[in-house]
């Protein structure tokens, strides 16, 4: 590979925007064009057609759901959805029939009898095409995630999509638009909104614990080079097509949104508060180019992985916010640390953390709180959804229960005509981060203006909705 062409791919990261729609280079560009395009699509001017921020659709008593992808993370929220009343099932989709033999296996003695739709790249089509659908739940390879969730929101679905939402700024965009010009949900599934210390936080913000928030962290921590080096033919539990190695071309934050994503709900970005600006920096890669070339030394499938250039082990990305505050977010998926999801809230009169464990709270610079102040904070702040549901959520789990509660909340706004907790703005913003970060990393960190997909409409919409009025209705099957 030549220099020029390594040059490219670092700086457009694999997906500089408009250049990719599959998840590869479609053409070759210069290095000032792909900034250029990138530059481009940050600075794109857009006339909000329809707010949908606080936006409430109308209500429905069921919600008939259709899963794309059921690879890893498809088959349990299936599960999951089976334990909640006013869910039907209808459709199921995956390019391999045989995930989906499994997930209707998991179905049976269930009410649910969904049709199914595998053995061609566009079969998904067809389940978005039903009249049957209320709403579509994607859980595929990230390039795919905007193209499905644009189709179905033109085939009048609600869409339920993995993180990231989006992989370009691009695609960004066309959530937002196709959002508000057809007026259907676009919700990023991100679950770490719901983990019970962050929910504790947002609440605690909310009551004024912190009194005036000045900095957050997030983060994610978490050694996934095996996972992401595993061949399908050797493991189910794998990454189709090797898809989420492949990602690791772009250099950059590119999985930011858990870490990143709670932080903006509990300073209310989008809604009282907006990101200003960027930088980040990445180290070097340490870690996966050696372990590719270590492998495709034993193994000629691994050849094609030897000849990339893999994005460095530690990206730091800082944000500044519109009233001053800043966030750092932190992505490593190949050091030998253990798992982390740094959470923390810093404010003029307060301060919580979590990661590493325990959960650390202080109301004053000389000391943490003690276990006991510790245990009447939370059984104070503790928000009703966890007090509603955190033990039940727990019980039938996903990543601790917070899986179980974003998804029954979500299917109980919908039932009752409620504004979601995370709209198609905070999807496409906490995406954003991603190619931005990796055009912060290309030009030596310097800034980047954080585009506003509200287009000033933050400065008015109304914080995210922490108690059940209205909703709450919805039943659990045990």
């Amino acid at each position: 590979m030549s220099n020029d062409r390594r040059d490219f791919l670092k700086l457009a990261g694999l997906a500089g925007v408009g250049l990719v729609s599959s998840g590869f280079i479609s053409g070759c560009a210069s290095t000032a064009g792909a900034l250029s395009q990138i530059q481009s699509q940050a600075k794109k001017p857009h006339r909000q057609l329809f707010n949908m921020s606080g936006y409430a659709a109308p209500r429905m008593d069921k919600v008939r759901v259709g899963y794309i992808g059921l690879g890893m993370r498809g088959p349990a929220s299936v599960v999951r959805m089976n334990h909640i009343e006013g869910v039907e099932i209808n459709a199921l989709c995956d390019i391999r029939p045989e995930r989906i033999s499994a997930v209707q296996k998991k179905l049976e003695g269930s009410i649910h009898k969904p049709v199914t739709y595998s053995g061609k790249e566009d079969a998904w089509k067809e389940l978005c095409n039903r009249d049957d659908i209320d709403l579509v739940y994607i859980a595929t390879p990230w390039h795919l995630h905007t193209p499905m969730a644009v189709y179905a929101m033109e085939h009048g679905k609600h869409v339920a999509v993995e993180v990231p939402a989006a992989k370009t700024l691009e695609e960004c965009w066309q959530l937002v638009e196709t959002s508000e010009r057809t007026k259907k949900h676009c919700m990023m599934l991100e679950n770490c909104c719901y983990d019970f210390f962050e929910m504790l936080t947002l609440n605690m913000a909310r009551q004024g614990f912190f009194g005036e928030l000045v900095h957050g962290e997030g983060a994610y921590i978490h050694n996934l080079i095996d996972l992401n080096f595993a061949k399908t033919s050797d493991t189910e539990e794998a990454y189709y097509n090797m898809w989420r190695l492949r990602e690791n071309g772009r250099n950059g934050s590119l999985y930011p949104t858990h870490g990143l994503g709670p932080i903006c709900q509990v300073m209310d970005i989008n809604r009282g508060d907006q990101m200003d600006y960027l930088t980040s920096v990445s180290s070097n890669d340490f870690s996966m180019g050696p372990k590719a070339k270590e492998l495709a030394a034993k193994d000629s499938f691994f050849q094609e992985f030897a000849k990339m250039n893999f994005r460095g082990n530690m990206n730091t990305t800082t944000i500044r916010t519109k009233r001053g505050r800043t966030i750092m977010i932190q992505h490593d998926v190949s050091s030998m640390r253990p798992y982390s999801r740094i959470h923390l809230v810093s404010g003029t009169k307060g301060i919580a953390q979590k990661w590493p464990d325990p959960a650390r709270i202080a109301s004053s610079h000389e000391d943490w709180l003690s276990p006991e102040q510790f245990k009447k904070v939370e059984e104070q702040y503790t928000p009703p959804l966890i007090k509603k549901l955190g033990e039940m959520a727990k019980k039938i789990g996903g990543h601790g229960g917070m899986d179980f509660l974003m998804e029954w909340r979500l299917v109980d706004c919908l039932r009752n005509g409620l504004p979601l907790d995370q709209d198609v703005y905070d999807a496409a913003l906490w995406s954003s981060v991603a190619p931005l970060s990796e055009w912060s990393v290309a030009n030596r960190s310097n800034s980047i203006d954080v585009p506003d997909f509200t287009v000033g409409a933050w400065q008015k919409n109304k914080p995210v909705e922490l108690t059940l009025q209205g909703g709450g209705t919805t039943n659990v099957r045990a």
